[in-house]
Parts: structure tokens; sequence; C-alpha cells
């Protein structure tokens, strides 16, 4: 018995050592992993910041790794070790950083709208400890884009404001003719965001036609015309339609901007039906504009003395068979239009007037109209001219 037990206790304690080795493998193997883990987190969260590529944000779009963007575009700087940025720069105009945009191995991030004065062609990443890294990249710079005009009848020596984007100073517009002025000269300013060219029209400005604005990274044209004569069906030349048709202004009354306007001053009881032209019937808008509306738009100049808020203007360019029964765009005066005294260019999309008069097919005459009828009664004020239907492009 005393021999069984000795044998007994002599396994057991090659059992617990055993297991003490395994314990001790285990603890080391654990440890090795911890320690290789705490390499690799170490290495990825301290190492030294690296830039691969620089791409789209949305790695399946074919091509998508990029050397150069245009201003405004978001895109995706690819490398590690970049977790630690707190600034992006592209040549000397700091960017937005968005939150969550940051990882160890990407950086999110949207090009300035604004335009550099000094252009390195690279964007910087600027880390919490102060070190930096740059990439070589460039921004392309927009050209300037027009996109209409507060009102395109404008006389010489008076003010002109175009609306758009890119208008970067030095900045110069060159009018119908060839005659060009500048902000160097003092005829041109732009407000702070780029966005809104004020001109002075220069004398002999005159003719009608497109305007060009050319800044330091491009030049554009304009869609629309400076002092835009083209299809103008109703200008009350000769003096007709409704309200008082102006040929010399009194006391009280706007400048004339081309020859006529009418003046309709009255109050205009709700659904009354009051008109300031209609059953004309003429031949001025192009074959083309009724075949393609998509291409053109429904342009008048318009100035209010008293705010146009109540009541509502019935427009109609249809087959003079059905009169008034082939429906009409409406040009509703609860969304409020008040141009303090100016005259203000107002432009639809033709498409959306011809929606709502049936889509005319091509006819030898078409029935015109500008008619007040609807809610509300309006203390009206108001001046039109130069009903016209011309291309947007």
């Amino acid at each position: 018995m005393i021999l069984i037990s000795m044998i007994m206790i002599e396994r057991i304690k090659k059992y617990i050592q055993m297991k003490t080795i395994y314990k001790s493998i285990l603890f080391i193997a654990i440890a090795g992993i911890a320690a290789m883990l705490g390499f690799s987190s170490c290495n990825e969260s301290e190492g030294t910041p690296y830039i691969t590529y620089v791409r789209v944000p949305n790695p399946d779009i074919k091509d998508s790794l990029l050397v150069a963007a245009p201003q405004g575009q978001w895109i995706a700087i690819i490398g590690g070790n970049l977790q630690n940025t707190t600034e992006v720069w592209f040549n000397d105009q700091k960017a937005a950083l968005q939150l969550g945009g940051i990882t160890n191995h990407s950086v999110m991030v949207t090009i300035p709208m604004k335009a550099p004065e000094v252009v390195t062609n690279q964007l910087t990443l600027i880390f919490k400890n102060g070190n930096t890294l740059t990439h070589d990249f460039s921004v392309t710079i927009n050209r300037p884009w027009l996109d209409n005009m507060y009102c395109e009848y404008v006389k010489e020596g008076e003010k002109a404001e175009i609306n758009g984007n890119y208008f970067y100073l030095p900045v110069s517009v060159t009018f119908p003719g060839g005659i060009t002025v500048s902000s160097e000269d003092g005829s041109v300013t732009v407000n702070e965001d780029n966005t809104i060219l004020t001109v002075k029209v220069p004398n002999g400005a005159t003719e009608p036609g497109p305007l060009t604005v050319s800044t330091n990274f491009g030049t554009s044209k304009s869609a629309f015309w400076f002092l835009d004569n083209r299809n103008i069906f109703e200008g009350f030349d000769p003096p007709t339609g409704a309200g008082r048709i102006v040929t010399e202004p009194e006391y009280g009354d706007p400048p004339l901007i081309n020859g006529n306007y009418s003046r309709l001053t009255r109050t205009i009881g709700s659904w009354a039906w009051t008109e300031v032209f209609s059953w004309r019937i003429n031949h001025n808008i192009p074959d083309d504009a009724i075949l393609r509306p998509k291409m053109y738009n429904y342009k008048f100049e318009v100035n209010t003395l008293k705010p146009y808020n109540a009541n509502g203007i019935r427009i109609f360019v249809s087959d003079p068979a059905k009169n008034t029964n082939g429906g009409y765009f409406e040009w509703n005066g609860t969304s409020g239009v008040d141009t303090k005294g100016e005259w203000h260019t107002v432009v639809f999309p033709f498409e959306d007037v011809m929606l709502k008069n049936d889509n005319l097919g091509v006819l030898p005459e078409y029935f015109f109209g500008f008619i007040f009828c609807g809610d509300g009664t309006l203390d009206c004020d108001m001046c039109f001219d130069n009903f016209r239907v011309v291309p947007k492009e």
C-alpha cells in the first residue's frame, strides 16, 4: 500500500509540473501575441504618416485616382498614419475638415471654393505634433460662371448686376461691340463670396448681345443677352394693351428701358379679369421654341412700385381657336415680388409655360395673353415691358 501511494505521489508531481510548463508556454505565447499586437498598434498609430494616392470617395468608380480636381469636389486622401491630421491645405487655402472623415488610412475632405492667391500645386496635411506632409496635387480653378442679370436692360452709366460664381479679382467685362471695363479701372466690383458681379455700363454700350467675363482663370460668355431684343412679341410699341402706356415718363414713372412700357395702377379684385395684353395674334415665337420648349425661356421686365403679393397672372401661349380654354401658366402673386421701383428681368422656363398650354404643335399663329385673374385683392402698381421667348443657350 505504501509503495502504491509513493507511485501516486510521483505521478501527481509530474502532472503538476507539466501543467505549470503548459501555463508558462501559454503565458509566453499570449504575451508574445500581445507584444506583436502592441507593436503593430504603435507602429500604426505612431509611425510616420504617408500618402499613397488621392481618389474620389467611391472606390468602385473606374479611373478614380486623381492628380487634380476642381473647387468644391469631395476627395479621399489615402495613405497611413493619418489619424492625427488637424488641418488640410490646398495651395494657400485651408479646407474644412468633416466630422468622422479622418482615420488611420484616409482623410475625406472637400476642396475649398475660394481661389488661391499663391499656387503651389500641392496639398498639405498638418498633424497634432506640428509636422507636415505634402503631396503633389493641382486644384482646377473654375472660370467665371454667368447665371443671370438682375435686369438685362441697363443704360450707360448705370450699374448692372450679374449673378453667378467664380468672379475672382481681377475681373473684366466685355460688352457687345467690344467695350471692356475691369475691376482695375474701378468699373467692376465683386461681393465677398465671388457670386455677384456689379459693373458700371460704359458709354457706348448700346448694342444687344451676350456679355463676356474674364479672370486669371478663364473666360466665359453669357447665355443671356444684354439689352435682349430677340423675339419680342409684346413691347407696347406701338402703344397697345391695358394700363397706361408710358411713352414719355411723367413724375413718378420709372424710366424707359426699351421704348414704351405698360404701367397698371388700380385695385384688382379677387378673380377679376384684368388684361395687361391679350388677343394679339402674331408669329414672333420661333417654331423651334414650340417644338423644343426645354431649350427656351419666357422673359419680360417688371417694375413693382407696390409689391405684387396677391392675386395671380395667367400666361397664355395657345391655339387661337381655343381662346382661353387651352390652359395657362400662372404666376402666383402670393409668392411675393417687390423690385422697389427698379426694373427686373423675370425668367420662366418655356417648357413650364407650354406644359400648362397643352404643348402646342406648330401653328400659323398663336394666341398670347398676360391677364390678372387670381385669389386675393391686389393694390397694383406694376410696369411691364419686352415680353419675349429666347434661347437658353
